[in-house]
């Protein structure tokens, strides 16, 4: 089974690009874990004690939160951003 584009939705087709995404995410995670190390003694392991969903939730909120203050600032328009509340200035 083919994937069928949508012109009208899809974006367009990815042209080659500079920077090898994955290679720099990789790096950016061996960085992290080593981060970790220092601070910790240890990298991230399971059963550590911690609730990995309640971490995560939080890490994903925050995440989203300046996502938004990104698109924001480069003027998108948001849902709610016609005419903000002054309790949300």
């Amino acid at each position: 089974m083919s994937d069928v584009r949508d012109p009208e939705r899809d974006q367009p087709l990815p042209v080659p690009g500079r920077l090898p995404v994955q290679a720099i995410l990789v790096a950016a995670i061996r960085e992290r874990a080593e981060h970790g190390r220092r601070k910790y003694g240890t990298v991230l392991q399971t059963d550590n004690g911690r609730d990995a969903l309640t971490d995560a939730w939080e890490e994903a909120l925050d995440l989203v939160t300046y996502l938004t203050q990104m698109r924001l600032e480069r003027g998108d328009r948001l849902p709610g951003t016609d005419a903000p509340s002054e309790n949300n200035r």
